[in-house]
């Protein structure tokens, strides 16, 4: 098999080191705690007042602040401390998610639309205790609570350590056997690199267009994001320039593309991601979505898209479409996207194998480099990356049925049968690793991961079960194949494997303590949803109706929901081919394989307010800048959109210390 030479272009951008360093010592163990005690509840704020994610942001913030630091203590950080840390910062940060948190897990209990749908009674109390006066002091400090807090603490621990499972060996799949480029790794690796350089005081080109990166960075994030934050603390009523996310525009194109959800966004990021991606790629999901605003007048007018209606705006078109159409075909799609990886990794364990014979002692083909990776990278060995799989999936599984059992004899949930067991196992030993190595080649190749929608809930209808229980039960679907990209990003910038395992062990606990602490502390500030937390006042309840719509399939007299029609297998069937077909033809007139995974991309009912921008950035990119700048744009468009985030996620962070100031202020009584 060939390799693209687009494909071998980004994974020369930035080679790996010689050598790697092992990074975890004093100053990733302060790194820690300024994470957990700091960055954790500006996160989980944010979260609730603006419903934003400031993780990646925090990140950079992080890093520069120790910078700073060390730099007034005459010394510096090496280029694998800057990533620990880096790395540290988003652990931490996913670990004190509010999404699956205890504040929510609190409110569900008490939603009204969950009371409307008959669930909130019917909620486990291992999930979320139902008692009237432990809710009403909200305070985590009482004994009911004692079970949710054990499963989140538990939650914790497994699913961070299965990326060093299943995780890890589809990174050593993707990375050392298929030797895909991962193109959004050097963005963060030359990020740090930019940073390290300025660390030991070297004035390099990296430093000067990272520096310009986050200088435009800051100059939009005042407007696009700092200006509604500030605003909206201290005025009346926010100024907001630019709609947040998106502009719907579904309502205005709705009568010449019915059934097409229409958003435009006015994030300059993506332009930047989009020069930052592979070119090819972004031509491939921009046709997609092309093909798909078509395919949707056709399936509109032959009534296959029913639930569509005038008026509905973008988000209640992509559920309806999702429904009528969409599951069923993005499924098909992605089983595709499965067999052409497999049939890649074919190829190249065919061709290592002709090779063998011709290859120096020194030199890793196929099956040998995933046996035997470069050594001094700290990696971890096989056998033991399988045993923590193993090991995670089966006390998931385990954990599951124990707390199923115990509904079932409260009477808040049907009995847990062989064929629900079957069900879980072929989740977590079938499912889990086919789509984490889909989603691990989508990172490899075009930058992003995917995953298949509504597949829990969908198994949850099917299998009739009947009660609330499962769905808040542990499940042991997951999809491991984002965390390649760290890998990745370990080895290009100098960091020992190894490293990153110690980090975790040390942020756990840190992340759990301050995770709960500062849950407590914000829910004893005012009751969650309220108006001290808008995001939550105007969000959480429909986000409840959502839910409640999926979980009331489950209950009795669900039997005629809308899910029930979701899967169809000829759709399934149609999705598969029309993916395995473009990659045939496409590939047999010689065109990229990046083209080929972008369309396929674009086909799975892609947002416009994310393909256009994108489209863009990849136009401006080739035909502009790549000629004004040469063979180097490629290494100043990765750094200098690291610098744009650091930017973006300085000026966030600032935004947020004065809307702490002004909830200080304003709440204070005195």
């Amino acid at each position: 098999m060939t390799e693209d030479k687009e494909l071998q272009q980004f994974r020369d951008l930035m080679k790996p080191p010689d050598t790697w360093v092992d990074a975890f010592g004093l100053k990733a163990i302060l790194g820690g705690l300024f994470v957990g005690l700091i960055m954790t509840p500006a996160s989980m704020y944010m979260q609730l007042v603006t419903g934003a994610d400031i993780g990646p942001a925090a990140q950079w913030v992080t890093i520069i602040l120790f910078m700073e630091v060390a730099r007034r203590s005459f010394t510096q950080l090496s280029r694998p401390e800057i990533y620990l840390l880096y790395y540290m910062a988003g652990a931490t940060l996913v670990h004190s998610g509010i999404g699956q948190g205890l504040i929510w897990q609190q409110f569900l209990v008490q939603s009204e639309e969950m009371r409307k749908f008959g669930i909130a009674d019917k909620i486990p109390s291992w999930y979320a205790p139902q008692s009237v006066d432990v809710l009403g002091s909200r305070s985590f400090l009482h004994r009911e609570w004692l079970a949710p807090i054990g499963l989140m603490a538990l939650g914790m621990v497994l699913s961070r350590f299965d990326n060093f499972g299943l995780g890890y060996i589809m990174y050593r799949i993707t990375s050392d056997v298929e030797k895909l480029p991962f193109p959004m790794a050097p963005v963060g690796a030359a990020g740090v690199t930019a940073l390290a350089d300025a660390s030991g005081g070297q004035e390099t080109w990296r430093w000067r267009v990272f520096s310009f990166g986050s200088v435009l960075g800051m100059a939009f994030a005042t407007i696009y994001l700092a200006l509604p934050a500030v605003s909206g603390a201290f005025l009346p009523e926010k100024i907001e320039i630019f709609p947040l996310p998106f502009k719907d525009l579904t309502d205005n194109t709705e009568r010449l593309l019915p059934a097409v959800p229409m958003m435009l966004s006015f994030d300059i990021g993506l332009v930047i991601l989009g020069m930052v991606l592979p070119f090819w790629a972004m031509i491939g999901s921009f046709a997609g979505l092309v093909i798909g605003i078509i395919l949707n007048q056709v399936l509109y007018h032959s009534g296959a898209l029913h639930n569509w209606s005038p008026g509905m705006g973008a988000i209640r078109t992509l559920n309806s479409n999702t429904l009528d159409f969409y599951f069923s075909f993005g499924l098909g799609l992605t089983f595709a996207i499965a067999a052409i990886g497999f049939y890649h990794v074919f190829q190249s364990l065919r061709a290592a194998r002709k090779m063998k014979g011709n290859q120096s002692g020194g030199e890793r083909q196929g099956l040998a480099a995933f046996l035997h990776p470069p050594a001094g990278r700290g990696d971890i060995k096989l056998w033991i990356a399988v045993l923590i799989y193993v090991t995670v999936t089966s006390i998931t599984i385990l954990t599951a049925y124990i707390l199923l059992r115990a509904a079932h004899k409260d009477g808040l949930g049907s009995e847990v049968t062989w064929v629900l067991l079957g069900v879980f196992v072929f989740y977590g030993f079938v499912y889990t690793p086919i789509i984490s190595y889909v989603s691990a080649r989508m990172e490899g190749i075009v930058g992003n991961s995917v995953n298949i929608p509504f597949v829990r809930e969908a198994t949850f209808i099917l299998t009739g079960y009947q009660g609330a229980a499962i769905w808040f039960a542990p499940f042991p679907a997951h999809n491991y194949g984002s965390q390649t990209l760290y890998f990745r990003k370990t080895e290009l910038t100098g960091t020992k494997i190894i490293s990153m395992f110690k980090a975790e062990i040390f942020i756990l606990p840190i992340a759990f303590i301050s995770t709960l602490v500062f849950s407590q502390f914000i829910w004893s500030i005012a009751p969650v949803p309220s108006q001290s937390f808008p995001f939550t006042e105007k969000m959480w309840e429909a986000q409840a109706y959502r839910q409640g719509v999926l979980m009331s399939r489950t209950m009795p007299g669900g039997e005629n929901s809308a899910f029930a029609e979701a899967f169809k297998p000829w759709v399934l069937y149609a999705g598969f081919g029309t993916a395995v077909a473009s990659f045939g033809i496409l590939r047999f007139f010689g065109a990229p394989i990046l083209l080929v995974y972008g369309l396929i991309r674009g086909l799975d009912q892609a947002a416009p307010h994310v393909i256009i921008p994108q489209f863009i950035g990849a136009l401006l990119g080739r035909f502009y800048f790549a000629k004004k700048f040469g063979d180097m744009w490629k290494q100043y468009i990765i750094v200098f959109f690291a610098g744009f985030s650091c930017g973006m996620g300085l000026m966030m962070m600032l935004a947020l210390g004065l809307v702490f100031i002004s909830k200080s202020v304003f709440q204070s009584p005195y």
